[in-house]
């Protein structure tokens, strides 16, 4: 158990369930995946344990372009009292490589095999709604390059990655 500073109530609980990945992953091996990131954002398969864990929703699919959308709270806090630059980019890793996923015919998936983040402005819980949105810069049959960018409700761009998706059959 943590010990903490005398007079501060460090006591906070997060309670996560998710459904079996391996089940929704046989679901999307004879769907193109735009198909696939389509029945994900109309619910009619589950969200990713990541997704339940950090708290994002796929909202918006199109060929070649995602959206995610992320309302950050304190269990993805730092040490120093800011969310953690690590879901910021988690965040901008799905939405590149969702954006890259959208472009591929029923059989074939992705892996990130490289990303470059850069870090624009802090995230706090009172931040609100962030939005991560994800597009196709390059396709190819072998390696895809994408982009994202990461902003606050009011338009504000917080952080911003390119990715490189090496394209693989499942």
């Amino acid at each position: 158990m943590t010990k903490t500073p005398e007079g501060l109530d460090a006591t906070r609980t997060k309670t996560v369930s998710w459904a079996d990945p391996k089940a929704t992953a046989t679901l999307g091996r004879d769907v193109s995946g735009l198909e696939f990131l389509t029945r994900w954002t109309r619910g009619e398969q589950a969200n990713p344990p990541i997704g339940e864990l950090i708290g994002f929703r796929l909202t918006s699919v199109e060929e070649g372009a995602v959206e995610f959308t992320c309302v950050p709270d304190e269990s993805v806090y730092n040490p120093i009292g800011m969310v953690h630059g690590g879901l910021a980019c988690t965040l901008l890793d799905s939405a590149a490589g969702c954006a890259v996923h959208s472009t591929l015919p029923a059989g074939v998936g992705y892996s990130s095999i490289e990303i470059k983040v850069s870090f624009m402005r802090p995230i706090h819980a009172d931040t609100g709604p962030i939005v991560a949105r994800g597009w196709v810069t390059k396709p190819g049959k072998r390696v895809c390059f994408a982009d994202a960018e990461l902003r606050d409700a009011d338009g504000k761009l917080l952080a911003t990655a390119s990715s490189s998706c090496l394209v693989t059959p499942v």
